[in-house]
């Protein structure tokens, strides 16, 4: 099983968090910010990703620290947990709908890090979450577990309907990219050779 652990203490956030990449989307979070909770909680779910985190953030400043700081480590522990990527599909895309939104989202574990986000946000905050932090978060994560990820938006109204399809879609795609490729689980998915 593909597993990882990480803790990460600083002045602003101390959080650990235990990954299982093979495991039935099982989420214990609690992070301080009940918006960002409900996004990892179906994360974990939509990509059968077992998913154990805990943070004591900043978050009498505002939720930024937390957010970004938490997909820093979420992106450490994919990292962690795939390796050298060694069988995996390495692609996975996925257009998921909720209700009136549309999202196309896709990832390329490429080893190089690019946040691609065509998403329109219309209302700036989901009860106390400014929805700004959607984009930071997954800057934060792209960057710690390089590839390419895009997220381009069909259609969408509803702010939290379109964050929640960012997170489902992503998730979705992530699924399928770190599906072991059958006939094929000693090859890297490169020509180079290597993916880090």
């Amino acid at each position: 099983m593909r597993t990882a652990s990480i803790t990460r203490n600083t002045k602003e956030t101390k959080i650990t968090a235990v990954l299982n990449l093979d495991g039935r989307g099982e989420a214990d979070v609690c992070t301080g910010c009940g918006f960002l909770d409900h996004m990892l909680e179906l994360f974990a779910r939509h990509g059968r990703f077992d998913l154990t985190l805990r943070c004591d953030g900043d978050i009498q400043v505002d939720a930024h620290h937390t957010v970004e700081d938490c997909a820093i480590v979420l992106g450490r522990c994919f990292a962690q947990a795939l390796g050298d990527m060694r069988g995996i599909n390495r692609y996975g895309s996925m257009i998921l709908p909720m209700d009136e939104t549309l999202m196309l989202c896709a990832v390329d574990l490429s080893g190089r890090a690019h946040l691609g986000w065509q998403v329109t946000l219309p209302a700036e905050q989901i009860g106390n979450f400014d929805t700004e932090l959607g984009k930071e978060f997954w800057a934060g994560f792209v960057r710690n577990c390089p590839g390419a990820m895009h997220f381009n938006q069909m259609a969408g109204e509803n702010t939290h309907h379109i964050l929640e399809a960012c997170f489902k879609g992503m998730a979705r795609a992530l699924r399928q990219a770190v599906a072991f490729e059958p006939g094929f689980e000693d090859q890297i998915p490169s020509t180079k050779g290597t993916l880090i």
